[in-house]
């Protein structure tokens, strides 16, 4: 069992006072005594001196010593007179009288000589000693003399007075009373003192003390009141003190820790911490995202058996045992994002300091444009060259001689206006694509129906499909809703969604144009958010592995048989910005059993409920 401070001092104090209250007891009995004993002995080398001279006749006289009634009576006579038990022993040790025992009973006395005062006596002269006597069972304080008569040769005589201690022994345990009451009234006035200055000590150290539990525990409004200006007190402020510091510096802390977790978890790059020995300290949101696993699954575990890539392994030993900056670009499998990682050390003394922080930028995308970019390059320069090498060479024909002969020119001429005609429509095509992504193109916001823009863009397709045998079919939805758009950019899209459609597919094909109102799922579907139109053709079809890429600038499935037919590999992509610059979709599917499938899907005007 664990005692409190406060009865450790009480029980401590009480201890204190207890043993030095026994030791005064003590002390003072023993001074007592000591002082009774030297009162006594006085008294006793008078009353010896007295009965000395009184027995003076019986025991100097040659030839009276010997045990007789007279001696007896005398000893007895003077015992009642000095008030002390009087005893007359023999040089042999034998009892001659003693006025404590009856006469009868003397010679059963047993033989004194071997008394401690006697023992003095015969070797000083005078002995005293303070025992229980053997005969009458009282505390008794004897002095023993040597008596010797006329003659110094004869044996010394002892004359042996004891003065019983009874009445100081009563005194003494009235004493021994008085002290005890005393003593416990004391004791019981320390308790209460005693208590009371350790409850005046040890109330404010528990108060310091649930004050510590409440901060421990994250209070930190905690304050400690105390009256006393003494040590307790000066503790008690000092804690106070440090309660506002550490407050004060908690609150930094969490202020910072709360401006690096924002700024980690609005990052859009990967950010993980290592310690020295490759340890996982800390990743955030984006790294978690990149790599799909969360941070319980990282900390504290080595980077190698987290993300296993052989690539960041090394990249990761470098940095830690260079302790240099370090630059890294890692392909993920097999999802194929491509991932720049910067890697920096910063100064750690301890295990478990951040060593190492590594930056993940994603760049997948910048690397997909750049491959898009160098794509468009090549093909916008080969696109280019195509028509430019022909007319280059038809011209250098002329220059030749053919221009001597009027069929051949002419023939040549007219090879050099087309290849001209597909230059321009290429350049058109693109500044067209440019003013379109650049947003110099403003797209006019009316309200259309959309069966008008069918009817008239298959009125314009017509010939064109007319010319291969193509049979078109339009099944528009009765009572479309009203979409909002630009009437001549929405015609453009289905003329060359049309176009491709009359182009890609062999003679007497079939194409159809579809429109029908769509919702979004949360809506009933009677209330259409979107029109759908769609161009299905019975033609070559895209591969499944081209569909992703159909929209791309100059992409082409079969590259030969585009350019044989004209197209310039921009119309797909113009027709992608069109409709999104619209707020709309495009895409494309798989038209079984064969051909492709258009899809793109228009909003709607909404109208607004009237306000009531």
């Amino acid at each position: 069992m664990t005692l409190s401070i406060r009865w450790k001092v009480t029980i401590g104090t009480l201890l204190v006072l207890a043993c030095g209250l026994l030791i005064a007891r003590t002390l003072a009995i023993r001074s007592l005594e000591q002082q009774e004993i030297v009162r006594s002995g006085q008294m006793l080398e008078t009353r010896t001196s007295l009965v000395s001279y009184g027995l003076e006749p019986f025991l100097t006289q040659p030839g009276t010593l010997a045990s007789t009634p007279q001696l007896q009576t005398a000893v007895q006579d003077l015992s009642t007179r000095a008030l002390a038990r009087v005893t007359v022993v023999a040089p042999d040790g034998q009892v001659l009288a003693d006025s404590a025992v009856p006469e009868r009973g003397l010679a059963a006395v047993e033989n004194h000589l071997a008394r401690p005062e006697i023992l003095q006596a015969v070797a000083t002269g005078r002995g005293t000693d303070l025992r229980t006597s053997h005969t009458t069972g009282e505390r008794t304080l004897y002095l023993a003399v040597a008596i010797r008569g006329a003659n110094q040769a004869t044996p010394a005589v002892f004359l042996r007075l004891g003065l019983p201690m009874t009445t100081f022994d009563r005194e003494v345990a009235k004493l021994h009373q008085n002290l005890a009451l005393a003593f416990g009234i004391a004791f019981l006035i320390a308790l209460a003192l005693s208590v009371g200055l350790a409850r005046s000590i040890t109330k404010p150290l528990s108060d310091i003390a649930i004050a510590a539990r409440q901060l421990a525990s994250g209070n930190h409004d905690v304050r400690i009141r105390t009256g006393s200006r003494d040590e307790v007190g000066l503790l008690a402020d000092t804690l106070n003190q440090m309660t506002d510091q550490l407050r004060a510096k908690i609150e930094e802390l969490s202020e910072d820790r709360a401006q690096l977790l924002a700024m980690l978890t609005s990052m859009v790059e990967g950010v993980m911490v290592l310690d020295c020995r490759g340890r996982v300290l800390q990743i955030n949101p984006a790294m978690e995202r990149m790599f799909d696993l969360t941070g319980m699954e990282a900390r504290g575990r080595p980077c190698s058996d987290v993300f296993r890539h052989p690539q960041l392994d090394t990249l990761v030993s470098a940095v830690l045992t260079k302790r240099m900056n370090e630059e890294e670009e890692i392909l993920l499998h097999p999802s194929g994002r491509c991932l720049h990682i910067e890697a920096s050390v910063t100064a750690c003394d301890r295990e478990n300091e951040a060593c190492a922080v590594l930056v993940f930028h994603d760049i997948t995308e910048l690397r997909r444009l750049e491959n898009i970019r160098k794509d468009f390059v090549a093909n916008v320069s080969h696109e280019l060259r195509t028509p430019l090498t022909s007319i280059k060479g038809y011209i250098e024909a002329l220059l030749d001689g053919a221009k001597d002969d009027p069929e051949t020119s002419t023939k040549f001429l007219n090879i050099i206006l087309k290849q001209s005609d597909r230059l321009n429509l290429i350049l058109e095509d693109l500044l067209q694509l440019s003013r379109i992504e650049s947003g110099k193109i403003l797209f006019k916001r009316e309200l259309l129906q959309i069966q008008r823009v069918i009817e008239r863009t298959l009125a314009m397709i017509k010939p064109l499909a007319d010319k291969k045998g193509h049979k078109l079919i339009s099944c528009v939805a009765d009572d479309l809703p009203l979409v909002l758009g630009d009437e001549d950019r929405l015609m453009q899209v289905l003329s060359n969604l049309l176009d491709n459609a009359v182009k890609y597919t062999p003679e007497k094909g079939t194409i159809t144009v579809t429109a029908r109102p769509v919702s979004d799922g949360a809506k009933p579907a009677a209330m259409a958010t979107a029109v759908e139109l769609s161009v299905t053709d019975t033609g070559l079809g895209i591969p499944d592995q081209d569909r992703p890429r159909i929209f791309e600038r100059f992409y082409r499935v079969d590259k030969a048989r585009s350019r044989e037919l004209g197209g310039t590999g921009l119309g797909l992509a113009i027709v992608k910005h069109i409709v999104e610059g619209q707020g709309g979709q495009v895409w494309v599917e798989a038209n079984a059993p064969t051909g492709s499938r258009f899809l793109v899907r228009l909003p709607v005007h909404q109208i607004s409920p009237p306000v009531s």
